[in-house]
């Protein structure tokens, strides 16, 4: 197996892939839940059985993942992206620029694309599988479906052939996707309280906002920033009023 081939690629960034996710999610979960976090852990933290199935879907996601990062390497070995390694190619303030850019995109399409996959007729095919955990622990954070593992995978390979990126951006964008993946699953009473009701926290989604989700299904769909669901009528109603009712108090 040459180095340089799609083979190679597809092997390694499994082993990459996985690595990351039991770490950050294996270390989450062992500060938040196993290490003197038991007597925060919901009444209905989900069962063993469960945090098993979040992790063998994870590895499946895991795979979809690696398939398409060797494809993206690939790619762009042959020149065929917008990936690139000087930074002064566009200038310094443009690695800060592309990062944001980079988020607002994929904010979008996980918005969109998360909610089609509510849809009765495809909830079954694309979705179901992530919310077999009603109370979310940080291993359900890529417990994707195959089929919503490879539409969510396809962002990234569209996004690298329309988006100068450099590759230590790219690398930004996916920490950020792991490590906040991780928090938003880590259930409502594990961060604190002020955090919502922060002027920041009402803007980015976190484990209180996203609970809900898991909870109601039919509210809540963005992954980084709350804007969509303003904007479109998916921010639930009660956590809008426990957001102003704080607000007023302070």
């Amino acid at each position: 197996m040459r180095e340089d081939s799609f083979e190679f690629y597809s092997v390694a960034f499994l082993g990459i892939i996985l690595g990351r996710y039991f770490l950050v999610a294996g270390l989450t979960y062992w500060v938040f839940y196993s290490s003197g976090g038991a007597e925060r852990m919901p009444a209905r933290s989900p069962s063993w059985q469960t945090i098993r199935h979040d992790i063998r879907l994870s590895a499946i996601a895991a795979v979809v993942f690696a398939i398409a990062a060797a494809l993206i390497l690939s790619t762009y070995s042959a020149g065929l992206t917008r990936l690139y390694s000087d930074p002064h190619t566009y200038g310094l303030w443009y690695l800060g620029a592309s990062y944001g850019a980079a988020l607002v995109l994929q904010d979008t399409y996980f918005y969109f694309t998360h909610r089609l996959f509510h849809h009765p007729k495809l909830f079954a095919w694309m979705h179901q599988g992530h919310h077999r955990s009603r109370y979310p622990t940080p291993w359900t954070s890529f417990a994707f479906d195959p089929l919503e593992a490879l539409v969510q995978a396809l962002f990234l390979v569209g996004l690298v052939f329309v988006l100068p990126l450099h590759f230590i951006t790219m690398i930004a964008v996916l920490t950020t996707m792991t490590v906040w993946a991780v928090l938003n699953h880590l259930g409502p009473d594990h961060l604190p309280a002020l955090f919502p009701h922060h002027w920041l926290g009402q803007w980015v989604i976190g484990p209180a906002h996203h609970s809900i989700h898991h909870l109601k299904y039919n509210v809540h769909y963005g992954l980084y920033f709350t804007f969509w669901d303003r904007l479109l009528g998916t921010q639930d109603s009660g956590y809008t009023q426990a957001l102003n009712s704080f607000s007023l108090e302070e």
